[in-house]
């Protein structure tokens, strides 16, 4: 086993390892979701945080690592007597992004069940982190279904495999972490939601604090156990600090005043539900546990709502996560009655309103000053300024030169979103789980049987009695049971949603820039990418103005990316329709290659005026043709206002072999209808 990285030896990243040590302290905070860029000490300190964790009593050789004193009385290797047991190292599991079901809460064997009776279970990773730490890396790419299955078992503390009848429950309590890169896509606010607290990391600008970062590292992978020894001692004093904190939790007194400022701060903040007020509530008794301390304090009542509050303030999916402090102190303040507890400026036991205290920064044997660095695999891959996603305001926009044909004028604001009609690809695909087009999936209803392929995870009961029937007196049957081999069996197919790749191409020309139309345009556009978070596609962007078009997006997971870059967007020149179409046929074509099962949707945005070149209609009409003839499914949104109406949106659409629709179709409670499926080349009549 591999010697881990020293929890003492991660440069600053203080609210990152605080949050980790509370729920070490008191595991009912519910987990910590970690946000931030790559190479920012994620993997690293979860990876760490085990050592730290005290030994886990368990029964011998029981695969759910049931607690000798207090057995689960329904463990599949049960019953246990209550007995001394054997002590072990809390496990980290960790769950892999690409995990299947059945990797995930365990698998049955269906075909002694059916013959036998007997419910022969393998565990999952779920009993496999019972009692210890869960570590999900990439949470927000993780399948939905994998991530119910998840968080069900994290509220409930308990696993349940039912298939057919057969059912098998085990505990399933451990500490959920969860780590994620914005950039990459968000998690659906109800998900955020059952994470206790989340932290935002990002990594050091400061020079010493980078070359620090990467002298460790490198000390550490040219002797990892060397580097460990070096740190032992912090390490043994932090494993000590967080064994007396667990002793001195349950003394902790959360008075009423204390309750009444968590209670008021939720309700100033609009949080909805009251687990968060559970979570603050929790939070600062493990603070001031953490602290040595037996009463719950104003200060880390506030540190408690930086942590377990901001990633319940996001409204929809272009929210920042974020907490106005000077309105939590407001609000302590006044829930407090007066002014005695300090207005939340003062430093704290941990110094910077860190509530029961920012966990010690160690010197260790080789370190400078506290600093507040990172220090993770990766650390020199951070970009060198900026948030690294290239998004918003500050994505390089404003330094593109004028386009020819007209002058660039300024980013217009997006009108107000709305719910917007569902656009879906037709014909059944196999593409990633989602909520857009049909598909064949691993959930969903029932469609028919198949001959399993590799292991069977849905069984056909009824086509597998089928199958079994016309061979059970040559297999000699002679009492009740069904006679079953592994040919008999069959699996269920499925059909449910799939997400799909949504490849946005605005025009951004000067025929577009009319400021109240271009406001309304990216208002369209902002409502079709909430959509596509909600359907949990994959987004992309192009913009054709001047020229040429460019890839203003590449195809992501983050629509907030998506959002941000459509805010910034230039507007003005001349319209390059075709060259738009070529630039997305390009994009369409490297992303079938990457991800074939993945099938797109292409969204022109345009009012189907197109300039330069000889003929530049024609053009854009033998663009459109190329897409067609690959089958691209393709919808119009037509821009086109005004009395006089060229139609020409309309017809790019039949060159397309799609759908059009006006600004005033697209909205979800239309006249028009409910729902407008994409018409794919070939199916236009």
């Amino acid at each position: 086993m591999s010697t881990p990285y020293p929890f003492t030896a991660i440069v600053g990243q203080d609210d990152l390892r605080l949050g980790l040590l509370l729920n070490a302290v008191s595991p009912a905070v519910g987990g910590v979701l970690v946000r931030g860029e790559k190479g920012t000490a994620k993997s690293t300190a979860v990876r760490a945080l085990a050592a730290l964790m005290p030994e886990v009593p368990v029964v011998s050789g029981c695969r759910f690592s049931c607690d000798p004193s207090a057995p689960d009385p329904a463990c599949p290797d049960g019953p246990h007597e209550a007995g001394p047991g054997v002590s072990r190292p809390a496990r980290t599991v960790e769950l892999p992004v690409g995990a299947s079901e059945d990797r995930l809460v365990g698998a049955l064997d269906i075909e002694r069940a059916l013959s036998e009776g007997v419910k022969a279970f393998e565990p999952g990773l779920l009993a496999d982190a019972h009692r210890g730490i869960l570590y999900v890396d990439e949470v927000n790419l993780l399948h939905d279904h994998l991530v119910d299955l998840l968080l069900d078992a994290a509220a409930m503390g308990a696993s349940y495999v039912e298939r057919e009848g057969v059912s098998v429950r085990h505990a399933a309590r451990f500490l959920l972490v969860g780590t994620m890169n914005p950039e990459e896509g968000e998690l659906r606010p109800q998900l955020l939601d059952r994470f206790g607290l989340t932290v935002e990391v990002a990594a050091s600008r400061d020079t010493d604090q980078r070359v620090e970062v990467v002298r460790r590292r490198l000390a550490y992978d040219d002797d990892p156990e060397g580097f460990a020894a070096r740190w032992a001692r912090e390490e043994a004093a932090l494993r000590e600090r967080i064994a007396a904190a667990r002793v001195l939790l349950p003394r902790v007194v959360l008075g009423d005043g204390v309750l009444r400022q968590i209670a008021a701060t939720c309700a100033a903040f609009e949080v909805d539900g009251m687990r968060a007020d559970i979570v603050m509530a929790r939070t600062a008794t493990a603070l001031a546990a953490w602290a040595g301390r037996e009463e719950v304090t104003a200060e880390d009542v506030r540190q408690a709502a930086l942590l377990a509050l901001p990633h319940r303030r996001r409204r929809n999916p272009f929210d920042a996560p974020g907490l106005d402090e000077e309105k939590l102190d407001d609000t302590l303040r006044e829930a407090a009655g007066d002014s005695d507890n300090g207005d939340g400026d003062d430093d704290g036991p941990g110094g910077g309103g860190g509530g029961g205290g920012v966990p010690p920064q160690s010197g260790g044997p080789d370190a400078p000053d506290r600093s507040a660095g990172a220090g993770d695999d990766t650390p020199a891959d951070a970009p060198a300024g900026g948030d690294g996603s290239g998004s918003g305001s500050g994505s390089g926009s404003e330094q593109r030169p004028a386009p020819a044909g007209g002058a660039e004028q300024a980013p217009v604001g997006a009108s107000e979103p709305f719910r917007a009609k569902m656009l879906s690809v037709p014909g059944l695909g196999e593409g990633a789980a989602g909520r857009r087009s049909r598909a064949r999936t691993e959930h969903g209803r029932t469609t028919g049987a198949r001959r399993p392929e590799g292991t069977l995870t849905k069984l056909h009961l009824a086509a597998t009695v089928q199958a079994a029937a016309p061979h059970q007196r040559a297999r000699g049957r002679s009492g009740r049971g069904l006679v079953v081999r592994r040919d008999d069996l069959r699996q269920a197919t499925r059909e449910g949603r799939e997400g799909n790749l949504v490849l946005f191409v605005v025009d951004a020309s000067g025929s577009m820039a009319a400021r109240q139309r271009m406001g309304a345009v990216k208002g369209a556009v902002l409502s079709l990418l909430l959509d596509a978070y909600q359907r949990r596609d994959k987004v992309g962007l192009v913009t054709f103005r001047g020229k040429e078009a460019e890839v203003a997006l590449p195809p992501t997971s983050s629509v907030d990316a998506a959002a941000a870059r459509l805010e910034s967007l230039p507007t003005g020149g001349r319209t390059p329709l075709a060259a738009g179409l070529l630039k997305a046929h390009d994009v369409l074509r490297v992303e079938r290659m990457r991800d074939p099962s993945r099938r797109p949707l292409l969204v022109v945005v345009t009012d189907g005026r197109a300039t330069g070149g000889p003929d530049p209609v024609a053009l854009a009409a033998r663009a459109g043709r190329l897409h067609a003839a690959e089958g691209t499914a393709s919808v119009v949104v037509d821009c086109e206002r005004g009395v006089v109406r060229l139609g020409l949106a309309a017809q790019l659409a039949r060159e397309l072999g799609g759908g059009a629709v006006t600004l005033d179709e697209l909205r979800a409670d239309s006249i028009a209808g409910l729902v407008k499926d994409v018409t794919a080349a070939g199916r236009a009549a």
